[in-house]
């Protein structure tokens, strides 16, 4: 048998002329450029119809816009007079611009005021009288830290004005808010303080390096360590409240900066002698008790607390117990104050058997004490003005002490009427004497 290449060795191909090559390729090239013209044709048709497409619509828009410009309510049905009355209905308020955590937002929020007539662990059922029912969270029902709404006084019966924040999409209920119209009160409240320079107190809720958190009418604020009197640290300050002063108070930054030191300064300079001040019992020590009066610690001394001897102090006082105390003596430079119940006691030994009855009538004491302090230091002024009539003073037989001029009328005394003297002794009429 023959191989497969010597059967094919015998065939011989007769060569292609340049000519039919001509003809196969220009065969071949006439279908490819018919489909190119094709597509293009079609690109052309796509492209207009879009740009008939794009003036339509540009069409249509104008026409909407120049009809809302002129003729806005041509074709509704639903008036501007029925939307009032929609809103009266309903009894909503719309105002502009509210606040949500640190950011100041100015859109329109809705007011609206309803009646609370169901309660639950999360919240409160809300009546609106509109068609979807309302629900207030626990997390918005105040602005302080609540577990339950009944903590901020939300009881059903109660009827308040309320913050429209969302709408749950699960049954198309509205969510409502008491926090954020609280939030904006507590703000407004801050600026007015700041205005009347006003102390306030403060509970330390927080610290760290530069300074520590205190919360104000609900609000946390930031009092740094060169604003607080004492040397205490965070860790000494936290949950003791502190006299304050605003520094600054800044609602669009969330801003609000306060000064214990201020506030001791002013506290300090009202601290008068024998003003009558309310303090805490801070500590007790075997010679007197250490009361804190408005962050200020002054020493109420053994022998200051009673009349009667005190010879155990821990039988009169406690530490934590409030009480009334009066100034006796404010050293500024070196911050020490002195401090007495005993001149408030109504009778000596009142301390000791009922105190109750020395705070009650600690102011009443208190002006009397001052008021024989005030003639003492005009008698001792007035005795030194004895010495100095060229003061041009002098104390009346009243105690009063003021300008010297002489008892006689201007015009002096008539003695035309005066009888004459009589010889005797002066003790009878002559008639007694002849007797």
């Amino acid at each position: 048998m023959a191989s497969l290449a010597q059967q094919f060795a015998g065939l011989i191909c007769p060569p292609l002329s340049s000519s039919r090559l001509t003809e196969r390729a220009a065969t071949f090239s006439k279908p490819k450029r018919a489909a190119n013209s094709v597509v293009t044709a079609k690109a052309v048709a796509i492209s207009n119809l879009q740009t008939q497409e794009r003036h339509k619509l540009k069409e249509l828009f104008e026409e909407a816009y120049e009809r809302c410009r002129t003729a806005p309510l041509e074709g509704v049905s639903f008036t501007l007079e029925d939307f009032h009355a929609a809103l009266d209905t309903y009894d909503f308020n719309s105002e502009i611009g509210t606040r949500y955590g640190h950011y100041a937002l100015s859109i329109r929020i809705l007011k609206v005021k309803g009646t609370v007539f169901m309660t639950d662990n999360n919240g409160a059922f809300v009546d609106i009288t509109a068609k979807s029912s309302a629900y207030l969270p626990v997390q918005e029902a105040s602005i302080h830290k609540i577990k339950r709404v009944e903590e901020a006084g939300i009881v059903p019966g109660m009827r308040e004005e309320f913050v429209i924040i969302g709408e749950n999409e699960a049954d198309d209920s509205l969510i409502l808010s008491l926090r954020s119209i609280q939030y904006e009160l507590a703000w407004e409240r801050c600026r007015q303080l700041q205005a009347e320079d006003a102390i306030v107190k403060g509970k330390v809720v927080g610290g760290n390096r530069g300074g520590v958190v205190a919360v104000v009418e609900g609000l946390q604020g930031f009092v740094p360590f060169s604003q607080i009197s004492s040397k205490s640290s965070a860790e000494e300050l936290l949950d003791k409240e502190l006299p304050l002063k605003f520094v600054d108070v800044d609602e669009e930054q969330s801003r609000l900066v306060l000064s214990n030191r201020k506030a001791m300064a002013d506290s300090q300079a009202q601290l008068g002698i024998g003003s009558v001040v309310t303090g805490a019992v801070q500590s007790l020590k075997p010679y007197g008790a250490f009361i804190d009066i408005g962050g200020i610690n002054g020493l109420l001394h053994v022998s200051q607390i009673s009349h009667d001897r005190v010879s155990d102090i821990s039988t009169v006082l406690q530490p934590g117990d409030t009480l009334k105390v009066m100034v006796l003596s404010h050293d500024r430079e070196r911050g020490r104050v002195s401090l007495s119940t005993k001149k408030l006691e109504p009778t000596p030994g009142d301390m000791i058997r009922n105190p109750k009855l020395v705070f009650e009538k600690a102011e009443e004491m208190a002006r009397t004490f001052r008021q024989r302090i005030a003639q003492a230091e005009a008698m001792a002024r007035a005795d030194m003005l004895r010495f100095q009539p060229e003061s041009g003073l002098t104390l009346s037989s009243g105690g009063i002490l003021g300008p010297n001029i002489s008892d006689l009328p201007a015009e002096g005394l008539d003695l035309s009427d005066v009888p004459p003297a009589d010889e005797s002794d002066g003790h009878g009429t002559p008639e007694e004497e002849s007797d």
